[in-house]
């Protein structure tokens, strides 16, 4: 039986990896490792082992010596904070990891960073500023016009992310959060955002899917309306999002390896835009995928450890497109159909009707 370690393997993206593995034809033995003693209490896993945070000199000696005692056949890392350091260190880790090249990460850990690269290719995103002063905020909104987009540009789940309108509130934003040098501003696009999870081998895709977002879980408690928390998404099918997405993708590296989560936002003209790539690790809800039918943890396994391969029907977009995942704290996830949520939505106009010619 393989032996597989998770990073954050209490948290919401790891528990999606490790159902998702507990769901193939073969079994694995799963170690779990956390920083947060809590979270390792709910990991689904067969050992578990509290570590230090990744920011911490002391997180890869005593993730290196976790290793040694337990023998993994894989390491996988599934926290967007981890990726960058196991990547560093991977060369000085006695296990196998399938990450992209650490350049690429590095390019992907930092989005106005991946912005110029998109810009130097040729491809349509936001204008985007470092923020590294107020006189950077007053050049932003010179330019961008009477919205911006503020976000931290290190991190994931919208972390500092909010629309700001004034720029004097931008200031203050930004001075509260620490974020001189930290934070970017960028044209604001719309509310609407799809994700392109796609797993490569030396250069080669092997498979990729779409998925839309719906909403935002708890969104309406946040400035931003973004949580970080998806509630409700449905499968994508669309041949211009998956171009723009390798486009991206080619921008960064042009022999990508391991696993690429490409986000991209709509403009008002509806382009798709990339707005950022999460690298190394799959997106939170990828259970969503596995429960549609395509197991892409399991598919990153055997890529990862050079085994025979399931049986993948389509490289493209292979699942059908009127799927929708729906989740939430403390709710078993709900597979369900478009046709079916419309449904309640053609009762209720029935019934709203009637109210109104009685």
């Amino acid at each position: 039986m393989k032996r597989i370690l998770v990073t954050s393997a209490g948290g919401s993206p790891a528990v999606n990896f490790i159902r998702s593995l507990r769901k193939a034809d073969e079994g694995f033995y799963i170690i779990g490792v956390d920083a947060n003693k809590y979270c390792l209490c709910r990991a689904e896993v067969d050992e578990k082992y509290l570590v230090p945070k990744a920011s911490d000199v002391r997180y890869i000696p005593i993730i290196s010596e976790i290793i040694n005692e337990t023998h993994p056949d894989l390491l996988h890392v599934q926290h967007s904070r981890e990726v960058p350091v196991i990547s560093r260190y991977r060369g000085e880790l006695n296990a196998r990891t399938f990450l992209p090249k650490h350049e690429s990460v590095e390019i992907c850990d930092d989005k106005v960073e991946s912005f110029k690269r998109w810009e130097a290719a040729g491809l349509k995103v936001p204008q985007t500023f470092l923020i590294k002063s107020e006189n950077d905020i007053k050049t932003a909104f010179e330019n961008l016009g009477g919205k911006v987009w503020l976000r931290a540009v290190r991190g994931s789940g919208g972390s500092g992310a909010t629309p700001a309108t004034d720029p004097e509130w931008a200031k203050f934003w930004v001075a509260i959060h620490k974020g001189w040098g930290r934070f970017s501003a960028s044209q604001y696009l719309s509310p609407d955002s799809v994700i392109w999870q796609s797993i490569w081998r030396d250069g080669e895709l092997i498979v990729a899917q779409g998925r839309k977002r719906l909403y935002w879980e708890f969104g309406g408690k946040f400035l931003s309306g973004v949580s970080g928390i998806t509630g409700g998404g449905c499968l994508v099918s669309d041949t211009v999002v998956d171009r723009i997405a390798q486009e991206a993708i080619s921008a960064i590296d042009r022999h990508p390896n391991g696993i690429w989560g490409v986000d991209l936002t709509y403009d008002e003209e509806g382009v798709p835009n990339p707005t950022e790539i999460n690298i190394g690790r799959f997106f939170t809800t990828h259970q969503f995928f596995t429960e549609a039918g395509l197991n892409m943890p399991y598919i990153y396994v055997k890529l990862a450890l050079g085994e025979k391969l399931p049986e993948i029907p389509q490289r493209l977009n292979p699942l059908p497109s009127n799927l929708v995942w729906i989740r939430g704290v403390d709710f078993i996830p709900k597979l369900t159909t478009l046709e079916e949520i419309e449904i309640y939505d053609e009762k209720l106009r029935r019934r709203l009707q009637a109210l109104e010619h009685p």
